[in-house]
């Protein structure tokens, strides 16, 4: 039996329909964040949103979360939902800014439930944090569906990067958040708590199982050697290309060397804010006098 086998995709992707989409980039975290439009309609969901932050001075803005809004406004957009392909360790979320600015439901995976377990430990969080994902407006699981307008987003659980990962595919388009990069860009670490390099491998390959002219649209992009900067790949390419799985790389291969390669990786910069942040929807957590504040715990990576 195939890697695809093992865990089937629960739906068929209708590669008739072709989402409109559209990619903003955001150099301080290398992030992309999306815009997605219903092609019948006005409505629209966003993916994977950004909030600035200067960690050094404590200072949040909302420049790049502003951009996503001016978009949706100058073209006439309904924001039906605020994605988030999982809980992010390099960024913060925007998306209660720009739920406050447009309205929408904050959606992510049922897996952070998990992540908040997790960090809610590691950052000794009181019981009056919720380990419930009930910040969100909608936890999705593995064979899950939304609309957004008439258009149909089915939901593929593909954790291994973190417990929350999904893949959020809508017709001929797929979100694929930090499970895969750009073919010369890889597979993304499998390091952090919760994380897996085997399990991540076989949530890559239920991904690439799906048609080979599927588009992908990853949520970071570096620029290896030097080469503009790039997200959107297919299937096939990735299938044929990308430097950890392709199709001539098998499981035990690709352990080995995302293990090797994560053991060498510095965390993230804005790791400890982000997880914070990120596991309560893009708030910030708040002191005993309701004053936002981020805890720095020492030694608990």
């Amino acid at each position: 039996m195939s890697d695809q086998d093992k865990q089937p995709i629960p739906f068929t992707p209708d590669m008739a329909l072709v989402p409109e989409v559209k990619g903003f980039f955001d150099e301080a975290t290398n992030t992309i964040s999306y815009v997605v439009k219903d092609p019948a309609s006005k409505s629209c969901a966003i993916i994977d949103s950004v909030m600035d932050i200067d960690y050094a001075a404590g200072r949040i803005s909302s420049e790049s979360a502003d951009k996503l809004i001016a978009y949706v406004e100058e073209n006439g957009l309904q924001t039906e939902w605020i994605l988030e392909t999982h809980v992010h360790a390099d960024h913060l979320s925007g998306a209660p800014y720009i739920q406050q600015k447009l309205g929408g439901k904050l959606g992510i995976g049922s897996g952070i439930i998990a992540v908040q377990d997790t960090f809610g430990k590691i950052f000794n969080e009181g019981t009056e944090f919720q380990r419930d994902g009930s910040q969100f407006d909608q936890l999705f699981d593995d064979g899950d569906t939304l609309t957004i307008g008439g258009m149909t987003a089915h939901i593929l659980s593909t954790p291994g990067h973190t417990p929350a990962c999904i893949t959020i595919v809508m017709g001929n388009a797929a979100f694929v958040g930090d499970t895969l990069f750009m073919p010369d860009g890889g597979s993304a670490r499998a390091d952090f708590p919760g994380g897996d390099a085997r399990q991540l491998f076989h949530s890559i390959r239920r991904v690439l199982s799906m048609p080979k002219d599927m588009r992908l649209f990853i949520c970071h992009d570096y620029g290896p050697n030097g080469r503009d900067i790039r997200w959107e790949t297919t299937v096939g390419a990735e299938r044929e290309h990308n430097i950890h799985v392709n199709d001539s790389i098998d499981e035990d291969t690709f352990v080995k060397v995302r293990e090797e390669r994560d053991a060498g990786l510095a965390m993230p910069k804005l790791i400890m804010p982000s997880l914070q942040v990120n596991m309560r929807a893009g708030h910030v957590p708040k002191d005993e006098k309701g004053n936002p504040v981020l805890k720095v715990p020492v030694n608990g990576l």
